[in-house]
């Protein structure tokens, strides 16, 4: 059931990182209150939020002291304990519900949802076991990629596999999980649409993004993706039509590929606000943050806006010193950093966005600036 909630009223959030932050920052400037649940007491979210609950994301009676303080509740992360979840959602109002979290946190339900949704996916095979993958192998053949059914992201829980030699590298992930092996895609691109519906079924799509990444870890997101307009609708309707079959409440962030021939593949979900939206704060005219709040608490949403195009660049942990010693230099340059406690390299610090006129040449000042050489 749809429901208003109105400002000065309680938002729970499960999950305490710079996603939980974002969102509770986009919250408060339309006077929301906040409340977290966090097993760590100065998370980024925390440090902004009115409550804090510190325990872990599964402990039964923390999860009613959220319910006891919220109105509504959303979360930041999808790795949240599913049955955990759906009890909150018997006792709390959690207009996102369960499904979508038990669909995307496992790569066989989510492929299967995306199918029945009616769009694309690579070829792929379940595995149980070790030796189920070596019977079933050759339905997709080589290269591919082998990924853990649950869990895993940045680059984590996955080998490639260029042939039949390499087969044994797998043992490891199928020995603890569920595996999904996916025949290699011959992409040129690698995009994301960030999808937001509210319980009325008003959808809008954020303006789509071209994501490189560095070691597995998403780099930057130029935006508008340098795509033809016939990828860019296709990309937009596979985002809605994900986004209706699951009857989404929220944000679904869509990962896809770009063929040669301006074909797309879906590869992944994520049922929250993405890295890959960041740009949105400054860029458009309402944020990823402020329109998940708008879905959540059953308001009218906002067609989004591109003000001008714009770069997206992650601050990992290494990144940080040389930002610090540099950005006098560039005054037209957006800097949010999350509150986290260490610069840890390959950690998630911060991001800087630029918007600009010219994106080939804002990439050579990015490249020029030295901040992210390796």
């Amino acid at each position: 059931m749809t429901r208003m909630i109105y400002p000065g009223q309680t938002i729970g959030i499960i999950g305490g990182g710079q996603l939980g932050r974002m969102m509770a920052l986009a919250a408060k400037e339309a006077g929301y209150k906040i409340a977290v649940l966090e097993p760590t007491m100065d998370s980024p979210c925390g440090q902004v939020a009115d409550i804090r609950i510190v325990a872990p994301y599964n402990d039964e009676s923390a999860l009613e002291e959220l319910a006891e303080v919220s109105d509504v509740i959303t979360y930041e992360f999808e790795n949240i304990d599913y049955e955990g979840l759906k009890r909150l959602t018997e006792i709390a109002h959690v207009p996102q519900g369960a499904e979508l979290v038990r669909i995307t946190q496992n790569r066989v339900t989510e492929k299967h949802a995306i199918v029945e949704a009616g769009c694309p996916v690579a070829p792929y095979i379940v595995a149980n076991n070790y030796e189920e993958l070596v019977n079933q192998i050759e339905q997709i053949g080589y290269p591919c990629i082998v990924k853990t059914a649950r869990g895993g992201y940045d680059g984590k829980g996955q080998q490639l596999l260029s042939s039949t030699e390499d087969l044994p590298l797998a043992k490891k992930l199928l020995e603890h999980s569920q595996c999904v092996a996916e025949g290699f895609v011959p992409f040129v691109k690698e995009i994301s649409v960030i999808v937001q519906r509210n319980g009325y079924g008003e959808t809008y799509c954020l303006p789509v993004g071209e994501n490189i990444h560095v070691h597995h870890i998403l780099h930057e997101t130029i935006v508008p993706a340098r795509i033809s307009p016939a990828t860019y609708d296709k990309a937009i309707e596979a985002a809605e039509k994900i986004a209706d079959y699951l009857q989404l409440i929220g944000t679904l962030a869509v990962e896809m590929f770009v063929l040669e021939d301006g074909q797309i593949v879906i590869n992944e979900l994520a049922p929250r606000p993405h890295n890959s939206g960041h740009y949105s704060i400054e860029a458009c005219n309402v944020s990823q943050f402020v329109q998940h709040i708008r879905a959540v608490c059953g308001w009218p949403l906002r067609k989004p806006k591109l003000w001008a195009p714009s770069i997206m660049i992650n601050l990992l942990g290494q990144h940080v010193v040389p930002l610090s010693n540099s950005i006098s230099k560039y005054p037209d340059w957006s800097v949010h950093l999350y509150g986290k406690n260490e610069a840890k390299v390959n950690r998630k610090m911060g991001h800087v966005t630029i918007m600009t006129e010219n994106v080939e040449e804002t990439l050579k000042q990015i490249e020029r600036s030295g901040i992210w050489s390796e």
